[in-house]
């Protein structure tokens, strides 16, 4: 019988190279077969008849593919890339770390980048937000920041304050602490609803970004905590804007409602700037727009310009020293990969590089792009909302999507737009040029008007 070496070898070609054995394919068709077998993807099976696509480099605001077609970027891959692709800042600054360490234990040890990292991100967010703890991706940012509100309390002598407060339509992440505060019923982790944490959920706010009041929005959230504060350690929220569980922006006024009825209550108030951090809402940080501080904030994503994973967990003083106070004096979570030299050397580099840009007006400019480009969509029936703040477009559809069908469509347009559910969004690279954003937006709409009210799949091109 073949082992399963010899098998693989007699499918794929394999030469001898430097005396070693290296596995190879001749063409692009060969190692996605090999993909489709063997490799997970984000919400994929193994061998699910779902087109990937396989990428060969990346250059600006452009995915080159194997078969040699360049796709305008539309997602900034999962909101991260804010720079664009092979930037030549960030990879200079990723090279001359390499030069130095690629890693090294943050147990007991110590370096440069990481504490030039801590110390530019207390600069940027609000006052009172003084000590950083670094971690490998944004689910685990939240994780942490769960454990932080969870420990503050029982070094304070409270240790039945252990649940979480959230609004509906949320989504923080696929860990298990994560999962918990997603959205039960619209989310995507019902499946192990039996094995999460029971946290306590309230409706999501009405009110649009521009409205001037969330009295009505806010009284959900005001029982809650007036009833259950004794056992919530802390509301937990996406700013602004929620993301993944459905793309909703609402008012500021709702957030700052939240942020009185925290201190009100004596609960602590987590805001999940993951997705929004380092400008994507028009503001460096989407609390700006209701000028709040959480107790703890989590950044992530775009942290690094999308070169590595990388994310923080901000906190104050009075979390970080309570806990330090209390037995057993440290805080319980220490990821192996904590504050890698490389990540926080680009992240700095990444950072650096958006503050000295005109993000802003960058921004501005993407934000009317995107209104000017996807309102025609507004005119089909089965569309149900059109909506855009700062560098995100969101057209929300009134049926499912076939992705099947609506994926390899974007692809033939000659654009990467990944749609989810009933909704098509943009969040593309801050860098993208007019024609560039024209091409994308067009494509929506061409895609968008394509598709059948009763299946979500695509009519043929001549409708």
């Amino acid at each position: 019988m073949l082992s399963r070496w010899d098998r693989l070898a007699a499918r794929d070609r394999v030469w001898l190279e430097d005396g070693g054995l290296i596995m190879g394919f001749t063409t692009h068709k060969d190692w996605v077969a090999v993909d489709r077998d063997h490799v997970w993807h984000p919400y994929s099976a193994i061998g699910a008849d779902l087109a990937v696509f396989p990428v060969q480099s990346a250059h600006g605001v452009r995915l080159r593919l194997a078969d040699g077609r360049e796709l305008i970027d539309g997602m900034s891959s999962w909101w991260s890339a804010i720079h664009g692709y092979n930037h030549p800042q960030l990879n200079s600054a990723l090279e001359k770390q390499l030069a130095d360490m690629a890693h090294i234990m943050f147990g007991g040890l110590t370096h440069r980048p990481a504490v030039e990292l801590a110390q530019r991100l207390v600069a940027l967010t609000p006052d009172l937000l003084q000590t950083v703890f670094f971690s490998d991706s944004g689910s685990v940012a939240v994780e942490v920041a769960m454990k932080m509100a969870i420990q503050y309390w029982a070094a304070k002598g409270e240790g039945v304050k252990q649940r979480f407060l959230t609004i509906r339509h949320g989504y923080h992440g696929d860990t298990l602490g994560a999962m918990s505060v997603c959205d039960p019923a619209t989310g995507m982790h019902s499946l192990f609803s039996a094995s999460l944490p029971q946290q306590v959920f309230v409706a999501a706010p009405e009110c649009p970004f521009a409205a001037p009041s969330c009295e009505a929005d806010s009284q959900a959230m005001a029982a809650a905590l007036q009833e259950q504060a004794g056992e919530i350690a802390a509301v937990i929220l996406e700013p602004i804007v929620q993301g993944a569980g459905g793309m909703r922006f609402y008012s500021a006024d709702y957030l700052r409602r939240v942020r009185g009825l925290c201190n009100q209550h004596n609960v602590l108030l987590i805001a999940d700037e993951i997705a929004t951090g380092f400008g994507r809402t028009g503001k460096l940080f989407a609390c700006e727009h209701a000028g709040i501080t959480p107790d703890i904030l989590c950044l992530g994503k775009a942290l690094t310009g999308g070169y590595l994973t990388l994310a923080a967990t901000l906190t104050t003083y009075d979390v970080s020293h309570t806990i330090a106070g209390a037995a057993p004096g440290l805080f319980m979570h220490g990821p192996t990969f904590m504050a890698n030299p490389l990540a926080c050397a680009t992240a700095l580099a990444s950072i650096e590089l958006l503050l000295e840009s005109p993000w802003q007006a960058r921004v501005l400019r993407i934000e009317k792009g995107l209104h000017d480009g996807l309102e025609p969509c507004r005119e089909l029936d089965h569309v149900s909302d059109v909506r855009v703040l700062g560098a995100i477009g969101v057209v929300e559809l009134t049926l499912a999507l076939d992705m099947k069908t609506v994926q390899p469509a974007f692809v033939e347009q000659g654009v990467w737009v990944r749609p989810f559910g009933r909704l098509v969004y943009l969040m593309p690279p801050f860098v993208i040029e007019d024609e560039d954003l024209r091409i994308l937006t067009g494509a929506v709409v061409s895609v968008v008007r394509r598709l059948n009210e009763v299946s979500g799949r695509l009519a043929p091109l001549s409708a």
